[in-house]
């Protein structure tokens, strides 16, 4: 028998792939048994200082239910940038017949083990329940601070990103952040610091590629790894892969000025990506949300040195507002998205550009990122002409 806790999509593909497969979540905790020594797969989301997984025995996540007969495969991971480097890769590869899931889309049960290739973007909580699947390949996006309620410390989360290096052999290889190339392991390694790092090993030459940062270092790390596999370079491909929206998603209003949608920057490092492509504008920014008391610190130092004036939403304004205080920032309360776009609306002209990078989660205000993106452009597109 199989035990999962929880019955989410990645339990409910275990059960359809498996037979004597039971599922629990804390509802059923009377009925557990706690001295079982059965295998038990704990969903990705579930954090270890719960109940159940704390009394259970066999812990292991999805991954290694697989360990024995995936195929040749990529794991892709970092704070920001993991889904659209596995979508980049998928674009990349799908023509030599791989297939892409994981942490997004499709359940890795559901996946083909016939095919050459499996693309996965793997979170840290995965990796905290991985015993002994590994990658062939593993792609390493930076780290910084994010997750620190559900691993316990920064230094517990960046134990999970590096986990993949403990299993994996000699004549697999990992592409990582240069601050980790002390970190034992049998496979190549293989270390940046940023694009131009990558560029130069593996003989890329970026002014051929359409992507600036912090797109770039995703199109990067993708073309290495057909590189690696095949020994291609595919400018073109890589130049035809369109960006999903809500990620540094440029459009212009009725008065043609710049706009930026980038609701998916729910942390510190994503937001500072973002505005990295535009330090030479003045930049009105929309900040706030839910930041699960994250250091914010790293975020107003590189503000300090732009052009720019927050206008903050949602449950964090007092702690933003503190900041900019601290950092000499212009501040403007807004408590609502709308109201931000609309005292923004009052400043912006063709030389600037406001962008939405809250730099936190949406669930205080919104069901999703993707909703406070929409929201946000909504009412772009709805302001009058001045």
């Amino acid at each position: 028998m199989i035990r999962v806790l929880g019955k989410g999509l990645t339990a409910q593909a275990i059960k359809e792939e498996f037979e004597d497969v039971v599922l629990y979540d804390d509802s059923d905790f009377d009925t557990y048994n706690k001295q079982s020594d059965e295998i038990t797969v704990v969903s990705p989301g579930i954090p270890p200082y719960t109940d159940m997984v704390k009394n259970s025995k066999n812990v292991q996540s999805d991954y290694d239910l697989f360990a024995d007969e995936m195929p040749f495969s990529i794991w892709i991971s970092g704070t920001n940038g993991k889904t659209t480097t596995t979508q980049m890769c998928q674009h990349l590869l799908e023509d030599k017949g791989s297939l892409c899931g994981g942490n997004i889309g499709t359940p890795i049960s559901k996946l083909d083990k016939n095919v050459p290739i499996w693309i996965l973007e793997t979170s840290s909580f995965t990796f905290h329940y991985t015993k002994k699947a590994k990658p062939s390949l593993y792609l390493l996006l930076p780290i910084s601070e994010d997750h620190i309620s559900w691993h316990g410390s920064f230094e517990e989360y960046k134990n999970a990103k590096l986990k993949p290096l403990d299993m994996m052999l000699e004549g697999e290889i990992a592409i990582i952040p240069e601050e980790f190339k002390d970190y034992p392991t049998s496979a190549m390694k293989i270390t940046y610091k940023d694009s131009d790092d990558l560029c130069e090993y593996f003989n890329i030459e970026k002014e051929k590629i359409k992507f600036k940062e912090p797109f770039l270092l995703d199109a990067l790390l993708s073309m290495a790894a057909k590189n690696i596999i095949f020994d291609e370079l595919d400018y073109e491909k890589i130049n035809s892969f369109e960006i999903d929206e809500h990620k540094v998603e440029e459009f212009f209003d009725k008065e043609n000025r710049l706009w930026i949608d980038d609701s998916k920057a729910t942390n510190v490092d994503a937001t500072i990506k973002a505005l990295s492509s535009y330090r030479e504008k003045k930049i009105f920014l929309i900040l706030g949300g839910d930041d699960k008391g994250a250091n914010l610190s790293p975020l107003f130092e590189y503000l300090k040195d732009l052009d720019v004036e927050i206008f903050a939403i949602g449950s964090n304004i007092e702690r933003i507002n503190s900041f900019c205080e601290k950092f000499s920032l212009k501040f403007n309360r807004c408590k609502i998205l709308k109201n931000a776009v609309s005292e923004i609306d009052k400043k912006h002209d063709k030389k600037a550009l406001a962008i939405l990078s809250p730099a936190a989660a949406s669930l205080d205000q919104f069901s999703s990122y993707k909703q406070r993106g929409k929201e946000f452009k909504h009412f772009v597109f709805n302001l009058s002409l001045n």
